[in-house]
């Protein structure tokens, strides 16, 4: 009888700990259960799309590109009737003028490198960006210079103009790499957006002509996701994953080009469920669903390069990113039926 009292004893000491061990608790808990971020990027090559765009199913519309001439001030095409009809269709969507780009012309390179280098010419351009978001009322800015547009005095202007746009309440965001810290971003800087739009995408491309495949499966994403939380150390809630509503197509290794989704999906509907036609590789929907999944897991969103590129129709990715956080239970806009 003793012996049965005492395992008994032992059973109830095993089962009450288990309950006070935080550890348990946390791993219950799903910290990206509740809402997510949907992040949509428009560039001004795709402004002529601004009614076919469904704004109440994004979060975030990042409206690109804006680069300063040599005394700061940026040029950008008019952002007026984007703004306009996006505030109508979702009141709560925060906009933000993004920075650079990736394929800046020698000119704009030139003025990025000497606008940032010193303090006197940081003080310029952090002026005139902040006087284009007030003067535009918008919510904030996101910066994506990339790779080699990164220089010196890069990390001074992110602290720079995060001070500036705190003292109107405006949010600071970046597109930075899949699986690469720049050198020039030291942790101050890091620390100061108010999320990373992570760019898990273009792992090949025409750069790289005789590496055909895919450019973004749903093994880069989770390589993406697991680099900038175990390599870098940023915590999942302060990420978003990027999804391509694109592809390249790798048929004439002379010649390796773009597409967009809407383009296959307008050449056969059945495309959409797929990743490849031939040598032309993309994301269909269910690798996009996957990665919705997969977002909800370990990050606050989804990124989107670009919303212009989306077919149109019952076969739109975005759609599909709606109806899959919507599924999960996870809310984004509270529009849309979500």
């Amino acid at each position: 009888m003793k012996k049965i009292i005492f395992i008994f004893l032992i059973l109830i000491t095993i089962i009450s700990c288990g309950k006070d061990d935080p550890l348990v608790e946390e791993n219950n808990n799903d910290l990206f259960s509740q809402n997510a971020l949907v992040v949509g990027y428009l560039p001004s090559w795709r402004f002529d799309l601004n009614n076919k765009i469904e704004y109440c199913k994004i979060t975030h519309l990042n409206l690109a590109f804006a680069n300063p001439d040599s005394n700061g001030n940026l040029i950008m095409s008019d952002i007026s009737n984007i703004v306009n009809k996006a505030k109508i269709d979702n009141p709560n969507i925060k906009i933000c003028i993004s920075l650079g780009g990736g394929a800046l012309n020698q000119e704009q390179a030139t003025n990025w490198a000497n606008l940032i280098a010193s303090s006197e010419n940081r003080s310029k351009i952090v002026s005139k960006t902040v006087e284009y978001v007030i003067n535009n009322k918008i919510d904030g800015v996101d910066v994506d210079l990339e790779w080699q547009y990164v220089t010196d005095g890069y990390s001074e202007f992110i602290i720079d103009l995060n001070n500036e746009l705190d003292k109107h309440s405006k949010i600071i965001t970046a597109a930075l790499p899949a699986k690469t810290r720049y050198s020039k971003l030291n942790d101050t800087a890091l620390n100061t957006f108010d999320f990373i739009n992570i760019m898990a995408y273009d792992f090949t491309g025409p750069w790289n002509p005789t590496s055909s495949g895919q450019h973004s499966s749903y093994s880069h994403a989770k390589e993406s996701i697991n680099f900038w939380i175990n390599n870098v150390g940023v915590s999942g809630n302060k990420l978003t994953l990027g999804v391509p509503f694109y592809g390249y197509d790798f048929s004439n290794s002379a010649n390796v080009t773009a597409f967009t989704f809407g383009e296959m999906v307008s050449s056969n509907n059945s495309y959409s469920e797929i990743d490849n036609v031939g040598m032309k590789y993309y994301n269909g929907r269910p690798t996009i669903k996957s990665k919705v999944k997969l977002a909800s897991e370990q990050v606050s969103g989804i990124m989107i390069w670009e919303i212009g590129q989306d077919s149109f129709t019952e076969y739109s990715l975005l759609k599909t990113i709606h109806k899959e956080y919507s599924d999960l239970g996870v809310k984004t806009t509270n529009l849309c039926d979500n």
